[in-house]
């Protein structure tokens, strides 16, 4: 089913390309007929600066309370006085699902597009996949810079770049210091997910328990699934590069392993069943001091000092996320970010590319909403977001400001994987199995050789 969605998607979006390409040589014609004495005219020099200007669309899910855009595009037109940029926000509530949907309408009727902004590696590469991103290599050659130097996010496909990466929302590990000075535990720097699950053992009291992990529920917060396969540079995803099942790689056995560990061992790991039946959330959790390690997405960043739905009580640590092995380089965490591209059917590729390499570098910090993923932040200017961010909390001086900014500025993004169109049947699938595992009707083999199995059975059905 899904194949063929997206199948009828590319279809639409062919259409619509060629519709716009016939439209605009059907234009071009008539205005060569019609205005020829005008033109003439304007070759005496009767030309204006705002005939001269470029008009690109920007496609977006973000909203102005988010992305702060009414002072973010002013300062790019300011800088680049040939361009204009129309803002077209798909979603005035920053809905992602509402925001693609109204986005491939826009590109089947021949719309407009210029840039667009996709806010995960599935909806970027599925819409690279149907041609509707254009690659922009040439420009980054032209300009000669490496992306994986510039950038902390890598979001190359295959060999080629089509996007480059705004902001940067790391996953870290959110510390109940209070829990760690009664239990005489060091503030960790650098650890291990051996040492993590030594942490949360020894953090677990009749109170509250040492670690809470809120997924994977329902095909989602799959991040919980593969917590040492993101500790990896790459190969991070439950499939290959190359499409292949990734279920035997031993870093998934490790996760499989620690989750059943810290529950059913040593009982330092909020109970599965709990979180389902319960409907527990990480933010209760967390503010509530049921667990003391709960590993998150640094969106969490504006909620770190407290809010009045969330009050604080207690200092907050943040700590790395954890690696495979102490001598590993360390570092790689789940990252989320806006991938700005290119489209297509764009007129003003050239223009485009200006705005998203300007956007992802200095207009990250005319905005002012989020760390970015450019390494050209010095350490002054990452410090300064910080501490904005944290001064709209109630309590800021409850967390611990350097530790944070120390773990974002050590974070760096593995390698994309180029999800599947299939990728939520593989995600459903794999969360079915994890259950029959962690409520006893299977162990970690049996387990590991299910999601194997029924993994080659999707890709030959959607192949």
């Amino acid at each position: 089913m899904r194949r063929t969605v997206f199948m009828l998607l590319g279809i639409m979006w062919l259409m619509g390309v060629l519709i716009g390409c016939h439209s605009s040589g059907e234009e071009q014609v008539t205005d060569s007929d019609t205005n020829h004495q005008d033109n003439s005219d304007q070759a005496e020099g009767d030309n204006s600066d705002e005939d001269e200007k470029v008009q690109i669309k920007l496609h977006t899910h973000g909203n102005e309370a988010s992305y702060n855009w009414s002072e973010t595009i002013p300062a790019f037109e300011e800088a680049h006085p040939n361009i204009e940029v129309e803002l077209v926000i798909l979603s005035e509530k920053g809905d992602t699902n509402e925001a693609l949907q109204k986005l491939d309408l826009a590109a089947s009727s021949g719309e407009q597009l210029d840039v667009l902004m996709f806010s995960d590696p599935a909806s970027y590469a599925q819409r690279v996949d149907l041609g509707m991103v254009a690659p922009i290599d040439k420009f980054i050659e032209e300009e000669g810079y490496d992306v994986t130097e510039e950038y902390k996010v890598n979001t190359q496909l295959g060999d080629q770049y089509y996007a480059l990466p705004g902001k940067f929302n790391p996953w870290y590990v959110l510390v109940n210091k209070d829990h760690l000075d009664e239990a005489g535990l060091e503030m960790p720097t650098d650890w291990t997910w051996d040492e993590f699950a030594e942490y949360a053992n020894q953090l677990t009291t009749e109170d509250h328990y040492g670690t809470y992990f809120h997924g994977p529920q329902n095909g989602g917060w799959m991040e919980y699934l593969k917590l040492a396969l993101a500790s990896k540079q790459e190969g991070t995803e439950l499939l290959k590069e190359d499409g292949s099942s990734n279920f035997k790689d031993p870093m998934f056995k490790k996760t499989l392993e620690l989750r059943w560990q810290m529950e059913k061992e040593d009982q330092s790991a909020t109970p599965y069943t709990d979180i389902m039946s319960q409907q527990l959330h990480y933010r209760d959790t967390f503010f509530n001091q049921n667990a003391s390690l709960v590993m998150i997405g640094s969106w969490m960043n504006t909620e770190l000092g407290g809010t009045d739905q969330f009050p604080l009580d207690f200092n907050v640590g943040i700590a790395p996320y954890p690696k495979n092995h102490s001598d590993d380089e360390g570092g790689y965490t789940p990252v989320t970010t806006d991938y700005m591209a290119v489209a297509s059917n764009s007129e003003h590729k050239e223009e485009a590319y200006q705005f998203i390499r300007w956007y992802t570098t200095e207009g990250q910090m005319v905005q002012g909403k989020n760390i970015p993923s450019w390494n050209g932040v010095d350490d002054e200017d990452l410090e300064s977001i910080v501490h904005t961010i944290l001064a709209d909390t109630n309590n800021p001086e409850k967390v611990d400001t350097e530790a944070l900014i120390s773990v974002l500025k050590h974070s760096k993004a593995s390698k994309l994987t180029p999800p599947a169109p299939y990728q939520a049947e593989i995600y459903e699938m794999a969360n079915v199995e994890y259950e029959k595992l962690i409520y006893g009707e299977q162990n970690i083999d049996a387990t590991i050789n299910a999601m194997h199995e029924k993994a080659q059975k999707i890709i030959a059905n959607n192949e």
